[in-house]
């Protein structure tokens, strides 16, 4: 697969820019979040894998500073121009090419100046909008793309913590770190049980023999930077700040279950209150599953999915009547072990466990349920646990 995708880029790179020597070709993954959602920004726990889905880059330098972009899941815009000598802001103008762009002013506001431009061609794998990190994986693989091309040997963790501050300064989401560090650290066949409080990580074999991971599409795209995700962290702030006139704490994520019930009457808005509730309970539960799915109990991990689905949705009201049809339908079929909602919410996708000898009939019966009850026709992937970042050669 990937050599045919190599020999198209190669192809649409000429087409487009008009020469294809010189060019080098890499890939970064999307990933998906087994459980632990929305805990990484408050220093809890997380549990994310990379996929074989992600984004491609063909590129090759420039002898000017003039940078050219174009994507091809996004044709109709065309190329789109910057200039590698001047600082970047995010505009209008830039459409998606604002994340790709704003690793490169990250990079110089790092101290690594880019001195000359470069021609970039992308094509992603990841469905726009299902929440999988389209946004993630297009800038860990610039950032991979810059570090290789340019010689700035960049660490995975420089490559995840850059992600993460462009995405917060340059395109004004205050996401967490979890999605650029699954995409930078991927490991076929692991996920990433990851400590975002103190960046401590360790690969966890996800050996599920007889099951697989399937992805379900709502084909309900979410905008993150538009939605309620932001508020999400602001209302956890607050609880969090009420919590510390009454506790020695940096995060929700140093409080268990125990700790939360003798504060919690410290904070002062109901909302709130459930919004911590969630990060704590999640925290715990994501730290639970990892023992669990280390102990080969596969049906608590499951357990524990449908019970991370329920908090997104009453305590931190991130999911939508969309996903709740979705996973509520996988959750009550033969052969589903757990199914939860992934991601940022607000539409995306749920993920869940399945037996192989029930795959296609949940992914048909799901079809046919959500359809009905929606309007709308979803999609399924059944996907493998992938690597980080990759040169094509």
């Amino acid at each position: 697969m990937n050599d045919e995708i190599k020999t198209k880029l190669l192809s649409d790179f000429k087409r487009i820019y008009g020469s294809s020597s010189d060019v080098r070709v890499f890939f970064a993954p999307g990933r998906v979040n087994l459980i632990g959602e929305h805990t990484d920004y408050n220093g809890g726990h997380v549990f994310p894998c990379a996929l074989s889905l992600g984004t491609y880059a063909a590129v090759k330098v420039r002898p000017d500073s003039k940078i050219r972009l174009y994507s091809l899941n996004f044709e109709k815009d065309g190329i789109i121009e910057a200039a590698a000598s001047v600082k970047l802001v995010n505009s209008l103008e830039y459409k998606w090419a604002n994340y790709p762009l704003g690793i490169v002013e990250t990079f110089r506001k790092r101290g690594m100046q880019i001195n000359s431009g470069f021609d970039i061609l992308y094509y992603g794998t990841i469905p726009n909008g299902s929440g999988l990190s389209s946004s993630a994986s297009i800038e860990i693989l610039t950032g991979y793309c810059l570090s290789e091309l340019y010689g700035f040997n960049v660490t995975k963790q420089d490559l995840a913590l850059i992600g993460q501050d462009s995405e917060n300064n340059f395109n004004g989401m205050n996401c967490g770190i979890m999605d650029q560090f699954a995409s930078a650290f991927g490991k076929a066949g692991h996920a990433i049980f990851l400590d975002t409080a103190t960046l401590k990580y360790e690969y966890v074999p996800v050996d599920l023999k007889g099951i697989k991971i399937v992805i379900s599409n709502t084909n309900v795209k979410h905008e993150l930077t538009s939605s309620g995700y932001n508020d999400r962290r602001r209302e956890s702030e607050t609880a969090l700040s009420d919590l510390k006139t009454v506790t020695d704490i940096k995060a929700l994520g140093e409080l268990d279950e125990e700790s939360f019930n003798k504060y919690a009457s410290a904070i002062k808005d109901e909302v709130c209150f459930r919004r911590a509730r969630h990060a704590v309970t999640e925290n715990l539960r994501t730290i639970e599953a990892v023992k669990a799915l280390n102990a080969g109990e596969i049906a608590t991990f499951g357990k524990l999915m449908n019970e991370s689905h329920a908090s997104l949705d009453k305590d931190y009201e991130v999911t939508c009547p969309e996903l709740n049809i979705m996973a509520e339908t996988e959750q009550s079929l033969s052969g589903v072990i757990g199914a939860r909602m992934t991601g940022g919410g607000f539409g995306g996708c749920t993920v869940a466990l399945v037996h192989d000898e029930y795959v296609d009939q949940v992914t048909e019966k799901t079809k046919e349920i959500y359809t009905s009850k929606t309007g709308i026709t979803p999609a399924f992937y059944v996907v493998d646990i992938g690597d980080g970042p990759s040169e094509l050669l």
